[in-house]
């Protein structure tokens, strides 16, 4: 059951798609002035070293977060303007311009689309904040990147839920140095029940993030539940869950029925995902079965925001141009109600 640690996956082409739309989602909902509520029920251990034993053992970054950077080139991810002039991630790119040898400036660069899709920059911009300029050592989990944009609203509420007794350890450890006082809980619970309690929040404003590592066959049927059970407690929530495409019949019936859900409820829902090779089994030069790993992953959301589909279609249109590993990238985003 504790086997799965995300510290193998962090930053692959899933956390990219998981990220861009988790970046997208809560810039439109910290628009707002009203104290708005954050639960992340499978949080990890909220910060990763990309040359860790752990990260490197897997080499899954290669394939997503660094591959994406390599392919607009560090000079062209520098001069783009982000989409949030003032954030971190901006103070990181202009010390990393900054320190640019003119040589560097004036060379030639690759130019693959003219420029990033503003979603797509925002993600490449946040991880950039955690890092020093011209390093890709750091890389944040989804409790670093809420807090990231929640850090000036005191008014705001991030609920982290692990139950994974080293992650939980670590999280907790990882938090603390934010000093966030009483603005973040680290709960060594099953976020799948414990959210329970939490629903409907005070402030009736709320971002569920649901991301389980699906290891175990029964993380899909208590996704199910679990959102089936929010949103009668909380129908105007917002929540966002995570999700494999692999050659699993739980995988491929976990959108249709969370679908079906929304589409019960009379909520509006958005469907995106990201594919970036072939799922059939290969073979090496031996003659051995290679097994392609994740090919794909999605994102469903329940009452997104009204602008999260045409900043996700933007943006997944070029992350499948950028991460294919072959010729079968594709994305799709749809939606309903």
């Amino acid at each position: 059951m504790f086997s799965y640690r995300h510290a193998f996956h962090a930053g692959n082409h899933a956390d990219v798609l998981k990220h861009t739309a988790l970046l997208a989602v809560l810039r439109h909902m910290t628009q707002k002035d009203t104290a708005l509520n954050v639960f992340d029920t499978h949080a990890g251990a909220g910060l990763y070293r990309l040359d860790g034993d752990y990260a490197q053992t897997s080499g899954e970054a290669a394939d997503g977060y660094l591959k994406l950077l390599a392919a607009i080139a560090p000079p062209a991810s520098i001069e783009n303007k982000p989409v949030a002039p003032a954030n971190q991630a901006q103070t990181a790119m202009d010390s990393a311009a900054a320190k640019t040898p003119a040589a560097a400036k004036g060379a030639k660069k690759p130019s693959p689309v003219a420029a990033l899709a503003p979603a797509l920059q925002d993600y490449l911009d946040m991880v950039a904040s955690f890092n020093k300029a011209g390093s890709h050592k750091v890389y944040p989990g989804s409790p670093f990147i809420i807090h990231h944009l929640l850090q000036e609203r005191d008014r705001d509420r991030l609920k982290l839920f692990e139950i994974h007794p080293t992650d939980a350890k670590t999280l907790a450890a990882n938090i603390a140095q934010l000093n966030a006082g009483r603005s973040i809980a680290v709960l060594p619970e099953d976020g799948f029940e414990a959210l329970k309690k939490f629903l409907p929040p005070p402030s009736r404003r709320a971002l569920v993030l649901c991301d389980p590592s699906y290891e175990i066959k029964s993380d899909y049927p208590r996704v199910v539940e679990m959102m089936t059970d929010s949103v009668k407690r909380f129908p105007t929530g917002t929540y966002m869950v995570w999700y494999p495409i692999i050659p699993r019949p739980q995988a491929h019936d976990l959108p249709r029925k969370l679908k079906t859900l929304a589409n019960r409820e009379k909520l509006p829902w958005l469907n995106a995902t990201l594919t970036v090779k072939s799922s059939k089994l290969g073979h090496d030069d031996a003659g051995e079965v290679v097994r392609p790993g994740l090919p794909a992953s999605g994102v469903f959301v329940i009452n997104p925001p009204h602008t999260l589909k045409a900043a996700l279609t933007a943006a997944l249109g070029q992350a499948a141009q950028f991460l294919a590993q072959g010729k079968h990238k594709a994305f799709e985003v749809e939606s309903g109600g």
